[in-house]
């Protein structure tokens, strides 16, 4: 087959033989393009604009060993890009449709790679959806669309079906049709309340399902609302960015994935722009992303998020941070045998030669000794031995944790709109800089969330710069209950003793903001030293009833070196206190003439 070019280093998809709106499978057609790219520089993957479907029969099976992903192997791949260097795929505003599980985007041991616009959806979607239309005693009952969730009843119970897969309910999510937010106090479990697990179903019609119990749920969902039905599991990412550098994501509409939707891991330099990862309004849907929008596990050099935009995800929008192992035993002066702690870590290559570790006690969370990886050994896929250049730290004892310091980037994130997901917004545990501006929150849950856990989920990664600034958050920010969730910005590592003479988190300033508060707490900051909160307006919004449990506007636990002043307020703001814990008062500044009030 003779291959012409529209310029000398453009490939047309076109000429490969696949032409747009066929429903053909372009997986082999996209194998054998990115085989002519190999050894190639300076080369475009040009596809004429339409619909592309890309099924998993002829597609690449590779094994991956994904961050926050269920460890399902061989990872079934739609397009890999493998060991390439300067190579664009311009989608030229193009559907790319995909079916059954798999994975659309993998970039592996490439560099300079343009990923430019088109945009990523499934016909069946891996989560489901229904509208309520009445509410009685005893259940309500919601209208499906079959034909992009078939489901059946079996034993009482809902079940989706799709091209080749089955998977049950198991968790309900409520939004509101007119503003898209998740229903107020809602949440995970108190969409239904406790107990909603043991519903039965039965079909009144094709596509018209009642979900009752026994007295009734302990709350019904409001009629007009439509709920996400959670079914399946993360076991791909949308795009899988591993072991690469210099990777620019452009003009790209990430509408569904069967988890993470971007996923970078092991990566350096990853720019996005003009990225949405929202629900296909077109296809009338409230459901986006299987997880969280952007992931970022281990990656350094720098991250830049601008102008995007998420929404309906069942998770959080960005979430960066590394990865910390327990030290499970000391095995000479120098070597240590670690372990992976959460199942969504294990088979990940922790480190390289030459690169600088921290050693965390795990108790305080402090880190008391660096050092600098000699060699790395694999012993399964949840332990590993690592010897160091010089002894450990007298301090560290089995049960301590490992940090990755190498693998930890610089972050920027401006002009981008959270919108309502599940969890929370925007989550951050790099010791990199890290500024957030000119953005716009309407978190259900927390809007930032600057955590760090060496005892649970293992995601590591003290905060040293960060500047929050000339950001808005609207009256959805904190509208429900979620994990960490203890007020609009919370500042929350997970630290079973605080010491207050060594906090964890450091120079942390939120500045010139404004808040739409309707409850009490604006700030919760635990373990930090160099804490500004400073010339923000605060406006009180009274489009929902106040429920949080904290009275306090901004509580302090185990910090140091906070300021607090310029701060204005419009209405009848409700969180005036700050309360301190675990403490010194004297380590906050703030002038008498101060809003907020001890």
């Amino acid at each position: 087959m003779s291959v012409s070019l529209v310029a000398q280093d453009t490939l047309m998809i076109s000429d490969l033989g696949l032409l747009p709106n066929t429903r053909e499978n372009a997986a082999p057609f996209v194998n054998k393009a990115m085989a002519m790219m190999e050894g190639k520089q300076n080369r475009v993957l040009y596809f004429p604009q339409g619909r592309y479907d890309f099924w998993p029969h002829h597609c690449i099976e590779k094994e991956y060993f994904e961050s926050n992903t269920y460890d399902i192997n061989p990872k079934r791949l739609g397009i890999v890009m493998d060991g390439l260097t300067n190579v664009t795929i311009e989608g030229n505003g193009s559907e790319f449709i995909f079916h059954d599980r798999m994975q659309p985007f993998t970039v592996d041991g490439s560099s300079y790679v343009s990923l430019k616009n088109f945009s990523v959806d499934w016909d069946i979607p891996l989560t489901a959806q229904g509208e309520v239309i009445s509410s009685d005693a005893e259940g309500f009952t919601i209208r499906i669309n079959t034909n992009e969730s078939p489901y059946i009843i079996e034993n009482n119970k809902l079940f989706f079906v799709g091209e080749g897969w089955k998977s049950a309910l198991w968790e309900v999510m409520e939004f509101q049709p007119d503003t898209r937010f998740v229903e107020p106090y809602t949440g995970d479990a108190q969409a239904l309340g406790h107990g909603w697990q043991n519903y039965q179903t039965k079909e009144l019609s094709l596509g018209l399902v009642k979900l009752y119990r026994k007295g009734g749920f302990k709350r019904h969902p409001k009629v007009g609302n439509w709920l996400v039905l959670r079914h399946s599991t993360r076991d791909h990412a949308g795009m899988f960015l591993v072991n690469s550098k210099d990777i620019a994501i452009e003009g790209v509409r990430i509408y569904h994935t069967a988890g993470l939707g971007v996923l970078s891991q092991y990566s350096e330099n990853i720019s996005l722009k003009d990225v949405k990862v929202v629900p296909n309004k077109a296809k009338g849907r409230f459901l986006s992303g299987h997880d969280d929008g952007f992931h970022f596990m281990g990656c350094k050099g720098q991250i830049t998020v601008d102008n995007c935009e998420w929404a309906g995800l069942m998770d959080d929008p960005i979430n960066v941070h590394g990865t910390c192992v327990r030290i499970t035993e000391i095995l000479s002066p120098q070597k240590i045998k670690c372990r992976f702690m959460h199942d969504m870590s294990a088979g990940m290559v922790w480190s390289q030669t030459g690169e600088q570790v921290g050693f965390i006690e795990n108790k305080s969370m402090r880190t008391v000794g660096f050092g600098t990886i000699e060699a790395y050994e694999v012993i399964n896929k949840e332990e590993f031995t690592v010897q160091l250049s010089a002894p450990i730290p007298e301090e560290i004892k089995a049960g301590a944790a490992l940090e990755n310091l190498t693998w930890t980037p610089d972050v920027e994130i401006r002009n981008s709109v959270f919108g309502s997901c599940r969890a929370r917004g925007l989550l951050l545990s790099t010791p990199g800089k890290i500024v957030v501006e000119n953005n716009r929150f309407q978190s259900s849950g927390s809007a930032i969330l600057i955590a760090g856990d060496a005892n649970y989920w293992y995601e590591s990664g003290a905060v040293r710069d960060v500047t929050i600034q000339n950001n808005v958050f609207e009256y959805p920010c904190m509208s429900s209950m979620y994990q960490f969730c203890e007020a609009i910005i919370s500042i929350l590592p997970e630290i079973p003793e605080p010491d207050s003479e060594y906090p964890f988190h450091r120079n942390i300033t939120i500045t010139n903001n404004t808040f739409h508060p309707f409850d009490y707490p604006i700030l919760y900051a635990k373990s930090v030293n160099g804490l500004q909160f400073t010339n923000n307006t605060l406006i009180r919004s009274i489009k929902i009833e106040p429920f949080h449990k904290r009275q306090a506007g901004i509580t302090l636990d185990a910090c140091k070196n906070v300021t607090i002043k310029g701060n204005e307020i419009e209405g009848d703001v409700l969180g005036k206190k700050v309360e301190v814990i675990n403490m010194n008062p004297k380590e906050v500044k703030m002038p008498s003439k101060e809003f907020f009030k001890f």
